[in-house]
């Protein structure tokens, strides 16, 4: 049993923890499920090698006293809904870290409450706001059954109740405009353009002669000064 102050770790740390892979899965697996820290993921991790090593000594035994404890263990599991009633021991080995962390009641309560996030579960859990018929459960690791899952609800002082009633409005679609009416438009306001661009040229050949207009006026008196000096010599 050992002392009771000093009790028995509930995980085990993976051999290697450093593993670049592994450490990308745990990440998005603590991501997934709203886990706050890597500790919860691996107590699912040896709670599950538990479930395996049980399996896998049944498969030892011999028949007599494999019937006889068998379903032991397959009623346990599927009270909490890990296996179906018609599934067997390789059914056990076959499961994941996955199916255990769907069956806590912080993954249920996203679920079934609609909640927008796993984060924001886990804080009305532990803020006591979920109740399971008539108890309050503020733990988020608690694993549900499958003959609580109807029985999940919010209390009645809770304030969450009008938050999750508040759904938010639905953007109106946008229709969808074919892919030829854009293409007509552009191709007429370019012919638009071509054509305002043009007249805009005929000026500037109008302002060049008036220029060159200007220009011989001023020259002029100088000339006519120039033949008028002439004609006094």
């Amino acid at each position: 049993m050992g002392d009771p102050k000093y009790p028995r770790r509930a995980w085990k740390k993976p051999k290697r923890p450093l593993n670049y892979d592994l450490k990308m899965e745990e990440l998005k697996t603590l991501g997934t499920f709203g886990l706050k820290t890597k500790r919860e993921l691996w107590k699912a991790h040896t709670q599950l090698s538990r479930f395996r090593h049980q399996a896998r000594s049944l498969l030892a035994l011999r028949e007599e006293i494999r019937k006889r404890e068998e379903p032991i263990l397959m009623n346990s599991l599927t009270r909490i809904g890990l296996v179906g009633e018609s599934s067997t021991l390789d059914d056990v080995l076959n499961l994941q870290v996955t199916d255990l962390l769907s069956r806590r009641l912080q993954t249920i309560v996203h679920k079934t409450l609609e909640f927008k996030t796993p984060y924001q579960a886990r804080q009305a859990v532990v803020h006591g706001h979920v109740m399971i018929g008539d108890r309050v459960i503020n733990v988020p690791s608690y694993t549900v059954q499958i003959a609580e899952e109807k029985d999940i609800h919010l209390t009645q002082e809770s304030s969450l109740k009008n938050l999750l009633a508040q759904t938010p409005k639905e953007a109106p679609e946008k229709e969808e405009k074919p892919t030829e009416a854009p293409t007509k438009e552009v191709e007429s306001k370019l012919a638009e353009e071509k054509k305002e661009s043009k007249p805009s040229e005929e000026p500037k050949v109008e302002e060049t002669v008036t220029q060159e207009k200007v220009e011989s006026k001023t020259t002029s008196p100088e000339v006519e000064n120039s033949s008028t000096k002439q004609s006094q010599d």
